[in-house]
């Protein structure tokens, strides 16, 4: 049986209504190109979640754990797909980098709390 890690991340948005709701068409049902689904799923993911407050984005993802923990080989397989690649450009001109994370755009968020944790 395959365990799964569940992974959350965050991104802003260009402040701007328009851009908002551009972004917010290109994820509804059907608007990812098919080759970019299917390059989520072939990496394990079996949810894959965005929401939104404001201009600020929070994803959760469930995916394989020793998928998850190939990250070279992910992006391996990325940069070798042109439509991720894409898909990828297109979504960098709605994502503004966190202020803390200039580098990239989606930050991976550290898991502080757990209620299961908790006596």
């Amino acid at each position: 049986m395959s365990q799964f890690v569940r992974r959350c991340f965050a991104v802003d948005l260009v402040d701007e209504p328009e851009m908002i709701a551009r972004y917010r068409a290109w994820h509804a049902p059907g608007g990812p190109p098919a080759a970019v689904t299917e390059a989520i799923r072939a990496d394990g993911v079996r949810d894959l979640q965005i929401r939104l407050v404001g201009d600020r984005m929070f994803m959760t993802m469930e995916q394989d754990a020793a998928t998850a923990a190939d990250a070279e080989g992910k992006a391996a397989r990325d940069a070798a797909n042109p439509e991720v690649q894409a898909w990828d450009a297109l979504m960098r001109t709605f994502q503004r980098p966190l202020p803390f994370a200039p580098d990239r755009t989606w930050a991976e968020m550290e898991r502080i709390y757990a209620l299961s944790e908790q006596p």
